[in-house]
Order: structure tokens, then sequence, then C-alpha cells
């Protein structure tokens, strides 16, 4: 498991329309390296808009369609849930979020 790294992860809440969601992995890999059960993640959606905060990817990255990684709605998912290995982000891309995190978090 690596910072990067998107998997898809049966959510099933009453608070997301879909019961599987992709998910970017977004903490540092000192932290998923640990023993910590789990990581902070950034959620995927196919409907997304022209948001500074949003990074769109697609099939490069592993996707079925374009979609965005939504990094003002950032949560921690247990590591056993990361099972459904769908792609990874290349440096360049990373280097978009990481712009995109520090936007939504003020930094």
């Amino acid at each position: 498991m690596k910072r990067g790294e998107l998997y898809r992860v049966y959510r099933g809440s009453r608070y997301d329309p879909k019961d599987y969601r992709t998910y970017l992995i977004a903490s540092r890999q000192e932290l998923i390296d640990n023993t910590f059960s789990s990581v902070i993640c950034a959620p995927v959606h196919s409907l997304y808009g022209e948001v500074d905060t949003q990074i769109e990817i697609g099939v490069e990255e592993g996707m079925k369609q374009d979609s965005a990684i939504f990094c003002d709605e950032l949560l921690s998912i247990p590591k056993s849930l990361l099972t459904n290995y769908v792609g990874s982000l290349s440096a360049d891309k990373m280097e978009e979020v990481n712009a995109a995190l520090r936007i939504a978090l003020s930094v």
C-alpha cells in the first residue's frame, strides 16, 4: 500500500449514494508503513466541477471514466478495507494533489 494509490471500497453508507467508491491514499508513507490501522484518503467522484481542490483523473490512472479526486473531503479509512486496487497516480499528478491539499487545508 502506497501514497498515491487508488482503491475501490465498499461503503454501504446512507450518506453516499454509491455502495462502492474509489479513494486515493493521501497519508504520508511513514504513516501507511506504521502500525496505525487507518489512513487518510480522498474520495473520487465522477461528477465534478472546475474547483482548485478537485484533481481530474481518468483511464490513465485506472478509472473507467473521467473523474476527480475531492481533496476537500478527506476521511480516515481502515487499511483493512483497502484491498481492491484500481491504479496509481504519476508523480506529476501527485504534485497536483499536493497543491490541492495545501489549498484545502489552507497551508
